[in-house]
């Protein structure tokens, strides 16, 4: 319900109730807003710890002092250099080509199956003499057991025998380097660095309100922080009208809603009207909301959401009276002169 000033409480107590009244609402605001993506940073950070990009992105790097099975068991994500690899022959392949190249080698006394992607072995080279790779160490499934089993018919070999000189692992490096897993690294990177960004940027507008969007939208009138004062000085000593988040003091217009924080000049208002919404679910019909628009000129858009529509009528009179040239009332007239004023300003 609106408030016009006498109805208001005494001079000093409204002085005191109004005393920094927007820059306590601006941190009370962002402190609100703050909390979102500090729960999703530290899911992002969470995740990233219990689930494999922290080791992916983190290797152990393999050296002649572990065994495969060894550190299998304490970090599957590796990093290694490996020597004298030859190609078996074979190839594994995904969905519309092949995924990599199969190869063995010797990795610490064991003969290791490993898989390469098509760039490292460009294409299945032959023999590779040096490589350093990242890869994921597997436990030998069904199909490396079938490799070892024609690998060993192709060169005559005994299979009994290099079964036992065959490690019961293999490393795997399109497990670490494929395009869905990166593209998940990518996404749970991108998003907890986007948070972070508004973890800081929501931190220091609640540490200075006078650098928060609010306030710094106004350096389009003239100084930010001379407005925000004569605004805050108006509003303490002298509101003209007051609703529940809604006031208009001498030279402003002020909304402090869970919705944000505006400050428009009263002489940079062109054009208000209101608009209504049915709220309902299903077939039921609830009451009716009001959304106060506002377009400023330098093309700043202010819209006060889910009001009484006595206050919004009540905050229309004040402002058409305070400004005779603001435009008031939804119309495609109103609207096409508004665009017009906002091309001269």
């Amino acid at each position: 319900m609106e408030r016009p000033l006498a109805d208001l409480e005494g001079g000093t107590n409204v002085s005191e109730k109004y005393k920094d009244y927007i820059k306590s609402n601006i941190v009370k605001c962002y402190k609100r807003k703050i909390i979102a993506p500090l729960i999703y940073l530290a899911f992002i950070v969470l995740v990233i710890f219990i689930s494999p990009i922290y080791s992916i992105l983190n290797p152990t790097v393999l050296d002649s002092t572990k065994s495969i099975k060894e550190q299998y068991e304490k970090n599957s994500y590796i990093k290694t250099e490996l020597k004298n690899l030859y190609f078996t022959g074979y190839t594994k392949e995904w969905l519309w080509g092949i995924e990599g190249y199969y190869y063995y080698t010797n990795v610490n006394n064991d003969c290791v199956i490993i898989l390469l992607t098509p760039d490292t072995c460009e294409q299945g080279k032959p023999v590779i003499d040096n490589i350093t790779i990242k890869g994921k160490i597997y436990k030998n499934s069904n199909t490396e057991s079938e490799l070892l089993s024609r690998l060993a018919k192709d060169l005559s070999w005994d299979e009994d025998g290099i079964t036992s000189t065959l490690s019961g692992y293999n490393i795997n490096e399109p497990a670490t380097s494929g395009f869905i897993t990166w593209l998940l690294i990518i996404a749970a990177l991108g998003s907890g660095i986007v948070s972070l960004c508004f973890v800081i940027i929501y931190g220091l507008f609640i540490i200075n309100p006078s650098i928060s969007t609010p306030v710094l939208r106004l350096k389009a009138y003239g100084d930010s922080n001379s407005l925000l004062s004569l605004a805050e000085e108006e509003l303490a000593t002298l509101p003209q009208l007051a609703t529940e988040d809604m006031y208009i003091t001498e030279h402003f217009f002020i909304e402090v809603s869970l919705y944000g924080i505006a400050i428009v000049p009263i002489s940079e208002i062109l054009w208000i009207y209101k608009y209504s919404t049915l709220h309902k679910f299903l077939w039921h019909h609830f009451k009716i909301s009001y959304t106060l628009h506002i377009t400023a000129s330098k093309r700043l858009y202010i819209k006060c959401p889910k009001n009484e529509k006595s206050d919004i009528d009540g905050v229309i009179e004040y402002l058409a009276e305070a400004n005779h040239n603001i435009l008031v009332g939804f119309s495609e007239e109103n609207r096409i002169k508004a665009e017009e004023m906002l091309k001269r300003k």
